[in-house]
This record gives C-alpha cells, structure tokens and sequence, in this order.
C-alpha cells in the first residue's frame, strides 16, 4: 500500500493525530508527513476535517434523514446540474448519485422533524426535475464514519419462544 493511502487511513482513524505519531506509524520524517498532508489537501484529495458526533449525548434538538430522490433529466439538464443545486442547501449534509430504484440520496439534518420535513417539502420537491422524495428519518444511529456508539441501551425486548 503506498504511503498516500496509509496516510488517508490513519487521517480517516483519527484526524487529530499528530504528526509524529504519523510518522512514527508510517517510518517517515515529520516534515514528509506534512508535506504529504499539504499535497492532499492543495489536490483537492482532503476536502476537510470533522468530529463524529453523537447527537443523542447533546443537549439540544436535532433531526436527520435520508431522503431517496427520483428526477426525470431532460435534454438540457444533466444529473451534475440537479446536484450542482442541491448541494447548495447547507441543510444537505450529503449528496449522492447512486444505482437503484432511486437517483439521488441525500442526508438532511434541521433542528427538528418539522424543520427537515419542511425543506425537503419547501426546497427540495419543488425542483423541477425532481418526480418523487421519500425520506426516511434517523431514529438512532449506533455507528458513524466507522465509530461505534457504544450506549448503553440494552435490548429490553421481551424474548419469545414457542
């Protein structure tokens, strides 16, 4: 594995490692490691930093959703176009173009329930070339970007057997 791809792993681990750790870890010089992280992020290759967090340990309101979107391009209107405009939105956490029954899924987040279903019906179904949304909000989430919530939620469902 080459020394780029090593780098982008220990960053995906952990972002705040420091650069001698990460160069202990990949038996290279601090100023190399450095060099490496200025030559990913002028690339375009890192496009930033951000915390994982467990919005259910905060104090505050906050929703989530993925919202599956079905659009019908015409022929001047192309999928990097649909995306181009909804990227905008700072309410859309991500974006992306996939295969199935669907053509778009995106993450929401808002203050609240209300709030996501309010942009999805007031910002995102108004697109033109937007046919169908369907959103499914997050009830829990027990594992973000890799990391494991370890809550300590037991299972109180009631076994049965027959």
């Amino acid at each position: 594995m080459d020394e780029r791809r090593e780098l982008l792993d220990l960053l995906l681990a952990d972002a705040r490692t420091d650069t001698a750790n990460i160069a202990r870890q990949l038996d290279l010089g601090e100023s190399e490691v450095e060099a490496l992280i200025d030559d990913l992020e002028s690339e375009g290759v890192i496009k930033g930093y951000q915390a994982v967090v467990d919005w259910e340990e905060v104090d505050t309101d906050h929703a989530r959703a993925f919202v599956e979107l079905n659009v019908e391009l015409d022929r001047e209107t192309s999928y990097a176009d649909i995306a181009s405009r909804i990227a905008k939105f700072p309410e859309v956490n991500s974006l992306r173009l996939v295969s199935g029954e669907y053509d778009f899924a995106i993450e929401v987040e808002g203050e609240s329930m209300h709030d996501v279903s309010t942009f999805v019906a007031d910002r995102i179904a108004p697109i033109p070339e937007i046919t169908q949304t369907v959103t499914h909000f997050i009830m829990t989430s027990y594992k973000e970007r890799g990391i494991a919530f370890d809550g300590d939620d037991e299972d109180d469902r009631l076994s049965v057997s027959p």
